[in-house]
C-alpha cells in the first residue's frame, strides 16, 4: 500500500500496489503494521456497507462527538464517487478545512479518516457501494452533522447533489455545533 497524509493531520490516502497476473490481480487493502508504522492507531471494530442505487447521492457531513469520535477507513467497492472530511478539531492546523477525494472500484483506493472529522460523500454513478471499517463499534445518540454545503467550509462538490435524505437536508451550518 501506499499511504499518503492529505492536508489534514492523521487523514491518509491510501493507494493499493497490485500484484498482476492473468488471473487479474491481489492487493493489500489494510493492515495494521503498515498503518503502525505510519502512526496509524486503527483496529477496527466493525464494517459496513452503503448501497445508493442512484447517481448523485449525497450523505454527510456526518460525525460522533467525544468521547466516542469515530475513525473510518472508507473504500468504494462498486461504482464511483466523491468522498470528503472536514477537520473539526479546534487545535489542528487544519480546523474546517477539508480534503476530497475520488474512489471507485476501478482505482481502489482509500481514505482513511481520523476521529475529530466529520465525513461525507456523493455518488457519481448509479449502483455506488461504499465499504467503511470504523472503530469505536457505532454508539447511538453521539452523531451529529451540518449541511454538506455550508458556506463556511466550503467543500466543492463536483456535482450537485440530486438525492439528499430528509434527515440531513435539516442539518444546519456547522457554526451552530459544538464539538
Amino acid at each position: 500500500m501506499k499511504i499518503t497524509e492529505t492536508l489534514i493531520p492523521g487523514a491518509f490516502f491510501i493507494e493499493p500496489e497490485y500484484i498482476k497476473d492473468e488471473r487479474g490481480y491481489f492487493a493489500r487493502s489494510y493492515c495494521s503494521q503498515e498503518f503502525a508504522a505510519r502512526g496509524i492507531d486503527f483496529l477496527p471494530v466493525q464494517s459496513n456497507v452503503s448501497y445508493n442505487k442512484s447517481a448523485f447521492t449525497l450523505r454527510g457531513m456526518h460525525f460522533h462527538v467525544p468521547p466516542f469520535e469515530e475513525t473510518k477507513l472508507v473504500r468504494c467497492s462498486a461504482g464511483r464517487l466523491f468522498d470528503a472530511a472536514v477537520d473539526l478539531r479546534e487545535n489542528s492546523p487544519a480546523y474546517k478545512k477539508w480534503v476530497g477525494v475520488e474512489l471507485s472500484r476501478k482505482n481502489g483506493c482509500a481514505l482513511f479518516i481520523p476521529a475529530g472529522c466529520a465525513h461525507g460523500f456523493l455518488t457519481l454513478e448509479d449502483e455506488t457501494e461504499v465499504f467503511y471499517q470504523m472503530s469505536p463499534a457505532y454508539v447511538a445518540g453521539h452523531d451529529r452533522g451540518f449541511r454538506w454545503d455550508d458556506p463556511d467550509i466550503g467543500i466543492k462538490w463536483p456535482e450537485e447533489p440530486m438525492m439528499i435524505s430528509e434527515k440531513d437536508r435539516a442539518l444546519g451550518d456547522f457554526d451552530g455545533i459544538s464539538v
